[in-house]
């Protein structure tokens, strides 16, 4: 039986004020034809459908017609919330469009969502654990002692219903410990959130949503498929992918992942300012990416962002690498500042913000306008 893994798809998602609307669209689009190719039995959705609780029109909308699409193609569709998700958004009109095949997660009240598909190989069952906290588990299980997200999940799983000698598949949406993380993800501090992959140990594949990053984590089945799109720009690096997980029989998966190719991609530029402007280095590459600028002038260029978009129009950010920015420096406290003349204060100030001192044109300049103010 085989699944396309789908997680973290954040709808209606912004980056660097940059609506990421379109480019979701054609992503999806792009999902679609894969599932057409692959022609899979169902498909997992792990969670963060949208990057707010309260997602826009736009979002809904698109979520929506993607649906619609998975519907019109009589597939299986499994979906949990994410820690992005309003659960009870997420699961609106579950009843009506299950006949349909699209199930949906309602918010974890005790009772895990489950779900029975048959092939030749027998018996098939998907479970659908939505976000949760420990305080979530806790109040459903106050005799149990619920200390962290572990304990969480693991209670949960203790006290469903799972036949382990059949083939199980969960759809989750939680951080499980060993996991690479980047900055677009939400982040506790001190890894309170973490679940340990052994909770995870009896299932046959454990679709992971919340890391943005594909991967597996301890075992090749307890796997994060990431994001469709990059969402920002510590995932430059990443190639992103959706996962396709083919269960045979009981013990016997076989995992592989197709590459997505975005509308426009997200990526990093570094250079001097005459470097990244001249045509030999910027032709053949699409302008119309998502860019992160880092010059490595020694001196900030005027008006740097509207030349540079002039290029590329999709700039979002634009920083410098140079001795100033890779240093750091504290201010002493200097008792003899009356004794020094404004040049010196003005040469220890520019030294301290710059970690450079003054050039001599640099110099002449400062003493014509102290000039100028004193006259």
């Amino acid at each position: 039986m085989k699944f396309i893994h789908l997680s973290d798809l954040h709808l209606g998602k912004r980056v660097n004020e940059f609506s990421m609307i379109e480019d979701q669209k054609y992503i999806l689009l792009e999902i679609i034809n894969i599932i057409d190719e692959e022609k899979p039995d169902g498909v997992l959705v792990a969670g963060d459908i949208y990057d707010k609780s309260i997602p826009s029109e736009e979002a809904v909308s698109l979520w929506d017609d993607f649906l619609n699409m998975l519907a019109l193609r009589k597939l299986q569709v499994f979906v949990i919330s994410g820690n992005h998700d309003s659960a009870v958004r997420v699961s609106e009109m579950r009843r009506i469009v299950d006949a349909a095949g699209i199930h949906l997660s309602p918010a974890y009240s005790g009772d895990l969502s489950s779900f029975r598909m048959e092939d030749e190989f027998g018996t098939l069952n998907v479970f659908l654990l939505p976000f949760i906290k420990p305080a979530n588990v806790k109040a459903l299980f106050p005799e149990e002692s619920v200390d962290s997200y572990t304990d969480a999940v693991r209670i949960v799983l203790e006290n469903a219903e799972i036949d382990h000698s059949q083939r199980n598949i969960l759809v989750a949406h939680q951080f499980v410990t060993g996991a690479t993380r980047c900055e677009s993800e939400d982040l506790t501090i001190g890894g309170l959130d973490n679940v340990d992959a052994s909770v995870f140990e009896n299932f046959d594949y454990v679709a992971l949503g919340h890391i943005h990053g594909p991967q597996y984590v301890s075992k090749e089945n307890i796997r994060y498929c990431g994001t469709p799109l990059k969402y920002s720009f510590s995932e430059k690096d990443h190639h992103k992918s959706v996962t396709v997980v083919d269960v045979k029989e009981k013990g016997k998966i076989e995992i592989r992942k197709i590459e997505l190719k975005p509308l426009r991609d997200l990526r990093q530029v570094k250079g001097t300012y005459e470097e990244i402007t001249s045509r030999q280095n910027y032709i053949g590459t699409n302008q119309e990416d998502y860019i992160h600028v880092v010059l490595t002038d020694e001196n900030d260029i005027p008006d740097a962002i509207g030349k540079l978009r002039v290029i590329y129009p999709n700039l979002m950010k634009l920083s410098y690498d140079n001795t100033r920015t890779r240093q750091s420096r504290g201010i002493d406290q200097n008792p003899v500042v009356e004794e020094k003349s404004p040049i010196e204060l003005f040469e220890e100030f520019y030294e301290l913000q710059n970690n450079q001192p003054m050039t001599e044109e640099q110099k002449e300049l400062v003493l014509e306008l102290i000039s100028n103010i004193w006259r």
